[in-house]
């Protein structure tokens, strides 16, 4: 408990209150845009990470002007960064396509993986409580593969539920920097 007060006190030092205010008010919003229209709000999320990706990758190729090191690394990351920027900005349904896609098949095949990992763990005696986790995960990536394109089609809501309850709680930590 002193950790988490100590850790709360220097977060409360390092920024003003007023900064995770805004964020949370932020999220508020895409998660309520992602609710009430959610193929409008992909798409310009969409784009806001390509307009990211490409300013990124520009900041990384004129990085290696002011430090040499890993250059080859760097050249390789900005030049992805550009690409995908350009590619998501210009075509914002077929990446937002690619990019749903993309994440629920790396999700289920982490909740798979997890899954075996849990089960394996209770078989060499972490409890049953375990081996219930890696069944509800194993559960979870049958439907999350098993029918990628509802998963896909679903994506839209869950954002937005973690959008809303992130905003929540961001702006309570707010009220907590300023009062503190």
């Amino acid at each position: 408990m002193a950790t988490a007060a100590s850790a709360f006190d220097q977060q409360k030092r390092a920024m003003p209150w007023w900064i995770p205010l805004i964020e949370g008010i932020a999220l508020i919003i895409v998660g309520v845009l992602l609710f009430t229209s959610p193929l409008d709000a992909i798409l310009s999320l969409t784009r806001v990470l390509g307009l990211f990706w490409f300013l990124s990758g520009i900041f990384e190729i004129v990085s290696i002007f002011v430090d040499r090191s890993a250059w080859g690394w760097k050249l390789i990351g900005g030049i992805i960064g550009l690409l995908a920027g350009y590619y998501l900005f210009t075509a914002p349904a077929a990446g937002a396509l690619i990019l749903g896609f993309t994440l629920v098949v790396m999700l289920g095949v982490q909740a798979l993986l997890l899954g075996i990992v849990h089960i394996v763990q209770a078989l060499r005696g972490a409890g049953w409580a375990m081996g219930v986790i890696g069944i509800i995960n194993i559960i979870f990536a049958v439907l999350l593969l098993g029918n990628v394109l509802l998963s896909m089609a679903l994506l839209p809501w869950l954002f937005a539920t973690f959008a809303i309850i992130g905003g929540i709680a961001t702006i309570y930590m707010a009220l907590r920097l300023r009062s503190a």
